[in-house]
């Protein structure tokens, strides 16, 4: 295994540059989903963004000579992660025709307990330690501090809103067993690029089927904006930011990457304020700052 294949025990500077990256366009994506909405069904974005997401990555690894159709093993693994990854958006987007964004964040980003309480079944190493829990735990509890007047908002008394709130815990326990699937078989071990693949072309082939059954029409109109927020989701989120997020989860211990994902809803929340003029209130700089301490615990040493 060379230097540059070998897993670290620690996050380095490389790593938190990219996680914060990657958050930061997720948060970025919420905006940028919620725009081309106008114009794309939800389940239809979603089967797009993966399908042109995969014809990249199949171009990427051409140019770069990486080889993804060999015999390796990871044929069941990564059919099931795509198969997980497919459920988890049909997941969100349903389930937020019954709850509430806010609601919704709150439940999906619980994926992180997920992975935490799996990886010690997988790699004894990557349990967390009582201190790191609570950095866990506080910087949750900063997300639901920020998203919590959703929670008494007009759309959180909706008569089915519990059902929306099962599929966005559902789609949490989704999101953290694919984790869990990649690094429990042997996509572990392949290039990251094979990774995504599977889960781009068996997610976009199960959202576009599902789309399918859903009833939902062919955009009849397409607007410069909407064309740009898929561009932008297909391009720089479901293939750049996937394709780092993968190599991550492949070189460095699962269970403190996917705490960082918490950072991703206190993105979107600043988006929101920059792009879309939302208020910056004391309640989002309180919740960022109880983020950034939580995860200053569970990646201290």
């Amino acid at each position: 295994m060379s230097q540059t294949d070998a897993r670290r025990e620690r996050l380095d500077v490389t790593a938190l540059a990219l996680l914060v990256g990657c958050c930061a366009l997720w948060g970025l994506n919420q905006v940028a989903a919620k725009v081309a909405l106008a114009d794309v069904p939800p389940l239809t974005q979603a089967a797009l963004r993966s399908l042109g997401a995969a014809v990249l990555v199949l171009g990427w690894s051409r140019a770069r000579g990486i080889a993804l159709f060999e015999r390796d093993r990871t044929l069941q693994g990564g059919l099931l992660a795509g198969a997980l990854f497919a459920a988890e958006f049909a997941c969100i987007f349903i389930g937020l025709q019954f709850t509430s964004a806010s609601r919704m964040v709150v439940f999906i980003y619980l994926s992180p307990f997920v992975v935490a309480l799996g990886m010690p079944l997988l790699a004894r190493g990557e349990g967390l330690r009582p201190s790191q829990w609570i950095g866990l735990v506080a910087a949750f509890s900063g997300v639901a501090w920020a998203f919590a007047e959703g929670f008494t908002s007009g759309a959180a008394t909706a008569p089915r809103q519990w059902l929306g709130d099962a599929l966005g815990l559902a789609a949490a326990l989704l999101w953290g067993a694919t984790t869990l699937t990649i690094r429990a078989t042997p996509l572990s071990g392949v290039a990251a690029e094979k990774t995504l693949l599977y889960q781009l072309a068996v997610s976009g082939l199960l959202l576009a089927l599902l789309a399918a059954l859903a009833g939902e029409a062919w955009p009849r109109r397409w607007s410069p904006l909407s064309m740009g927020s898929l561009a932008f989701q297909t391009i720089v989120v479901s293939f750049a930011s996937y394709l780092t997020w993968f190599w991550l989860v492949r070189h460095y211990p699962a269970t403190r990457i996917a705490a960082f994902t918490l950072l991703t809803p206190v993105f979107g929340l600043a988006a929101g304020v920059a792009l879309l003029g939302e208020p910056l209130t004391l309640r989002l700089l309180v919740a960022a700052l109880a983020v950034v301490l939580g995860l200053a615990l569970v990646n201290r040493r």
